[in-house]
């Protein structure tokens, strides 16, 4: 396991969000079947797709400052990696 910085609040089902243009963010499932959708910021384009089964499932995304998340059941912090 990982150990990780806090760099900011979390945002619940985030929809959209750039989480405070970080540039790693943590994602935890709310509930069962969870995707994680990470797009170019204003493009639209979908940059990629992660899949959380079950509540409590996680997953560190490293994305630019602009890239936006979208979770409809989760919890998304902005982290650092401890060096």
């Amino acid at each position: 396991m990982a150990t990780f910085i806090a760099k900011g609040s979390k945002v619940t089902n985030p929809s959209a969000d750039d989480i405070g243009a970080a540039q790693f963010v943590r994602v935890v499932a709310t509930s069962a079947a969870q995707t994680v959708i990470v797009k170019v910021d204003g493009a639209g384009s979908t940059l990629g797709e992660l899949y959380l089964h079950s509540a409590g499932d996680e997953v560190t995304i490293e994305k630019a400052p602009k890239d936006e998340i979208t979770c409809s059941a989760g919890i998304a912090t902005a982290v650092a990696p401890r060096s």
